[in-house]
Order: structure tokens, then sequence, then C-alpha cells
């Protein structure tokens, strides 16, 4: 028996979710329609409000329902620190894990030509304004550990270079806890390459 059509479509329109594929995306939908319309309502509900009211802050193009984010508008972060990072969970990841009291600026992606993704997109200029504003002393580069993410750093390395403004690379290397045996040759090429005197 084929699903309805509406179903079908209810399946396919989960599916855009990442790591949902077409047998999960088929159990949220009938969980939803099943045993949870109350919840689905709120889901769709709370979706449409998030979608309406959620867009990116001026300063940082983090994701913000003001124009100007919690994050920049805190009177007590260090303007002369700006973090930048990939996207909006990176800075949910850092202010969860470190003590991190600056800024960020969130690329919404980072620099790939193939994928027609350039400066442009990622909101070059407005780092750039920010930079030349003369706050910034310290930018803390934390893209992905990936050759999409390197090129990115460095590009803003660069930029940062230009203005006399400190870049520095998050380091990366063996996770704590970790033995050096289960470790790939590449994070450990970089862990050797980012050693420090203890």
């Amino acid at each position: 028996m084929a699903a309805s059509p509406l179903l079908a479509q209810l399946i396919a329109a989960l599916r855009c979710l990442p790591g949902v594929g077409p047998k999960s995306a088929q159990r949220m939908a009938l969980h939803l329609l099943e045993r949870d319309r109350d919840g689905a309502g709120r889901l769709v509900e709370t979706l449409r409000v998030a979608l309406d009211r959620i867009g990116h802050c001026r300063l940082c193009r983090d994701l913000s329902e003001t124009e100007i984010c919690a994050l920049c508008a805190h009177p007590r972060r260090d303007r002369a620190l700006l973090c930048v990072v990939e996207t909006p969970a990176d800075v949910l990841a850092v202010e969860q894990s470190t003590g991190f009291q600056g800024l960020y600026f969130v690329l919404m992606g980072h620099l790939s030509p193939l994928d027609g993704i350039g400066p442009a997109e990622l909101g070059m200029e407005v780092l750039e304004a920010r930079l030349d504003a003369g706050e910034v002393r310290e930018m803390i580069l934390a893209t992905n550990p990936t050759v999409e993410g390197e090129a990115t750093a460095y590009y803003v390395a660069e930029m940062a270079r230009e203005r006399g403004i400190r870049a520095t690379r998050i380091a990366h290397g063996v996770p704590l806890g970790g033995e050096l045996e289960s470790v790939d040759g590449g994070t450990l090429a970089h862990a050797f390459a980012g050693r420090r005197d203890l």
C-alpha cells in the first residue's frame, strides 16, 4: 500500500533535516500523526514563529531575534577579542565549553569556490567594517580543520594582518583522554606542529 500524497510529502519534508534519512523521516511523521498531534501543532507554530522572528545580528551575523544579539550587546564582553567561526552551532559550542568572554563573527560557512561561496557570501565586508572600527586587537580563528576551513582562516588572517591586528588559530591535535595509536595521521601532524613548552 502506498502512502497518501500528504504523508509522502510530510516524510519528504522531514528529510531536509541533517542526519534524517527516509526511515527516520517516516518514523517521525508517523509518530507525530499517530501519537503526538499536539506536539506536531506546537512544532508547526514554533517553527513558523522562529522563521518569522529569527534573523541575523547586524554585527556578528549570529542568529538573533533582535538587530543586535545578546552577546554583542552584553556590556561585559571583551570587544578587543573577536572569535571567527563558521556556524551558529560553533558559537554555542565555544560558549558551552570554554570561558571565552570576547565577541564572535559568524561566517555562515567557509570559502568554497567550487560551490560558489566566496568572500561576499561569508559577509567579509561586514567583518572588514568591524575590523576597521578599531576595537579588535586579536582575532581568534576557530574555523573547522578542513581544507576549506584552513583556507578561510588564512584569508581572514590576512585581513587582520593588513590592519595590524593579531590573528591566532585555535589549536588542533590529540583530544584530551585520547590515545596516540587511535589518532589519525593528520591530527597527529597538527599536534606535533602546534606543540608548546611546558
